[in-house]
């Protein structure tokens, strides 16, 4: 442990530099607050920027170029088969994320925000302990916690050389046989990449099917696409041990009561992530996390102690960077007194798979669960004319909407682009849109936007481009 001797003051103290915590930190100082943001990382920008959202978006997107080469095909373009080079592909994802990094830093200088490296620990309800800096410790009037979370790991491998989400991102190798641990997003993204790059991918999810929080029906569609770029799905299935052999790693895995040895060269662990909740004093506070080490929070986003804040993964609801970010303008806006809050209606998820998964606001999975009557209009790609252009009319855009009042309450998508295309679902639940709201705005034609226009129709008993239901 290094500590620094200097001791400094501030007004607002931000423990963490990813999209919540830069961004408290910009919005507090174009408030006219004076903000330290403490940042235990060499580069800003968190887990998102630096080994997660950025760096695996870059190479989804090169295995998609070369996805797309080999689809053409069949329009009758052919570019032969991709050469890879790893060092260039390396180069070109860290390049990214260092524009990005720099961008961020910048941003929080011209702002005149004071960025001080080091670990942070409360040590009273206004005072922070930094190790591995210069400065020794800060007080505060206020604190934003923004320590994010990290990377789950599996028991059997703690003592083996397994990849982390964060090292398969740096591409170390282009392994032969590749098996992935955990069917979430995060698995099933990093399968598909290294799939694309030449890996015999094997994927064991222990639920009954992969990402459970998504309605099936969507993920049905994701799921037949990664069948045919995946060695093996198993589902309901376990590793229940892992050993290092002279090749590589020797698996034994479970399924309904059968145990099977696999041979793999690399084994990526993959099966989520917890909140940085237990390392930075919160006992100190008389803070307790919940059973999922998360912070309970006000929508002004303060904890028990009211001059202390927390935002982004430590708090309930989903781990993302978009909440997060949301979340830390709220907290500004309320420690520069001014009337805030995180009332947000819907929050949007995107898996960026091949096909691409969004939804926002209500599912069908959660309707069931708590019984609420809900009409669903489902508009199949098949039938949209730029799907068509395009080649993939795999997918589907479906509304959920409540059958009294018409009023749109969740909106799902598989398809190409769709993490572009839920911004407009996700707009429409938060103004209280209608389904009319949504039949009557003109959409471009021919685009895919018009899928969500299409779906609504189908739910309001409106169809124009498919048949209607049989009465």
């Amino acid at each position: 442990m290094v500590m620094g001797s200097l001791a400094q003051e501030t007004e607002i103290a931000i423990i963490g530099g990813g999209p919540g915590g830069y961004v408290a930190a910009i919005r507090a100082a174009d408030l006219g607050r004076e903000v330290t943001l403490i940042e235990q990382r060499e580069q800003l920008g968190g887990v998102c920027l630096t080994e997660g959202c950025i760096p695996s978006k870059t190479l989804i997107n090169a295995v998609d170029l070369i996805y797309t080469a080999r689809q053409a095909k069949r329009f009758g373009l052919n570019f032969g088969e991709a050469q890879i080079e790893l060092d260039k592909l390396r180069q070109w994802t860290s390049s990214v994320v260092s524009v990005l990094t720099k961008g961020v830093a910048g941003l929080l200088k011209n702002r005149g925000v004071e960025v001080i490296k080091g670990r942070a620990r409360f040590t009273g309800p206004n005072e922070l302990a930094l190790e591995q800096s210069d400065v020794g410790s800060i007080k505060f009037r206020h604190a934003v916690i923004a320590t994010g979370s990290r990377i789950n790991e599996l028991p059997e491998a703690y003592d083996l050389p397994v990849w982390t989400s964060a090292d398969a991102l740096t591409l170390p190798e282009i392994p032969q046989r590749l098996l992935v641990v955990g069917g979430g997003y995060i698995g099933l993204e990093l399968g598909l990449v290294y799939a694309g790059l030449g890996s015999r991918v094997t994927m064991v999810q222990f639920f009954p099917h992969l990402l459970m929080g998504a309605d099936q029906d969507l993920v049905a569609v994701v799921v037949k696409n990664c069948e045919k770029r995946f060695e093996a799905i198993k589902v309901e299935s376990k590793v229940t041990g892992l050993e290092k052999s002279s090749s590589g790693f020797v698996a034994q895995i479970e399924h309904l009561g059968e145990t099977t040895r696999h041979e793999f060269d690399r084994v990526l662990v993959a099966v989520g992530r917890k909140p940085n909740t237990d390392t930075i004093g919160l006992d100190i506070l008389g803070l307790s996390p919940d059973n999922h080490g998360k912070l309970e929070v006000t929508e002004e986003g303060r904890t028990s102690i009211p001059h202390i804040y927390a935002i982004g993964d430590i708090t309930p609801g989903p781990m993302l960077a978009h909440k997060a970010s949301r979340e830390a303008k709220v907290v500004a806006e309320v420690i520069a007194e001014q009337k805030s809050g995180f009332d947000n209606r819907a929050i949007p998820a995107v898996v960026f798979t091949d096909p691409e998964l969004a939804w926002a606001g209500l599912t069908e999975v959660e309707a069931e669960k708590t019984g609420r009557k809900v009409q669903i209009g489902r508009f199949p790609l098949t039938a949209l004319g730029r799907a068509r252009t395009m080649g993939r009319t795999d997918g589907m855009v479906k509304i959920i909407s409540d059958p009294e009042t018409k009023l749109v309450l969740g909106v799902g998508m598989v398809g190409p682009h769709v993490s572009e295309l839920i911004a407009e679902g996700t707009l429409a639940i938060e103004m209280g849109a209608t389904l009319e709201d949504l039949m009557v705005t003109i959409h471009p034609h021919p685009t895919l936007s018009e899928a969500i226009m299409e779906a609504a129709e189908v739910a309001a008993g409106q169809p124009v481009h498919i048949n209607p239901a049989r009465k």
